[in-house]
């Protein structure tokens, strides 16, 4: 049975620590929901690069099919599974644009090549042939040469500060325990409630 803790934060970070421990490729991939204008909604997987009491933070281009839609609407969907531990986290709420500071510090963290990848590729937008992928990672190669290579202004963060937070842990017979927190905005205290599985 999942302990109850009044704070799902520190829930999920002791779940994430174990994960980490016990996930062999990716503990931090997480599947990402966003909704379109036209009300369609996408998944996609993308990887959780940061999480607090202000919300979990992942980053992308921002022009890219999934920058477009937080953009146009500012809600998503994170599911985390973790099959060696037969867990899983599910959250929904609101969605900021990290600040420039925060996006500057995490990008210059990331090797060299993938800050060069963040500017050649035009993420979603279609591509004529991997040829036209390579030329433009050539030419920003070229461009940089041996110097610093800045974030691109279309390359940022987001942050998914949640109003409902729900653990599962797998059950024997399908009986699965379920926690959930919710709350009806940021200000607000949790609500805590064991769901029918």
């Amino acid at each position: 049975m999942i302990e109850r803790n009044d704070d799902p934060f520190a829930l999920f970070g002791a779940w994430f620590t174990e994960a980490e421990a016990s996930e062999p490729n990716d503990p931090n991939a997480m599947a990402l929901a966003t909704v379109a204008a036209d009300g369609m909604p996408s998944v996609r997987m993308v990887l959780l690069k940061g999480f607090d009491k202000t919300g979990f933070v992942f980053f992308t281009n921002l022009e890219s099919r999934k920058g477009e839609q937080l953009k146009a609407n500012p809600k998503a969907a994170l599911c985390f599974h973790w099959k060696t531990l037969q867990r899983s986290v599910r959250v929904e709420g609101l969605v900021t644009p990290v600040s420039p500071a925060e996006a500057d510090a995490y990008f210059a963290t990331r090797p060299r090549s993938s800050r060069i990848g963040a500017w050649a590729s035009k993420q979603s937008r279609p591509l004529a042939s991997r040829f036209d992928l390579e030329r433009r990672i050539a030419e920003y190669t070229a461009r940089f040469g041996l110097g610093e290579v800045p974030r691109p202004p279309f390359w940022s963060g987001f942050r998914l500060a949640p109003l409902r937070i729900e653990f599962w842990k797998n059950g024997a017979f399908r009986l699965h325990d379920r926690l959930v927190f919710t709350r009806a905005d940021l200000a607000e205290g949790w609500t805590i409630e064991r769901l029918f599985p």
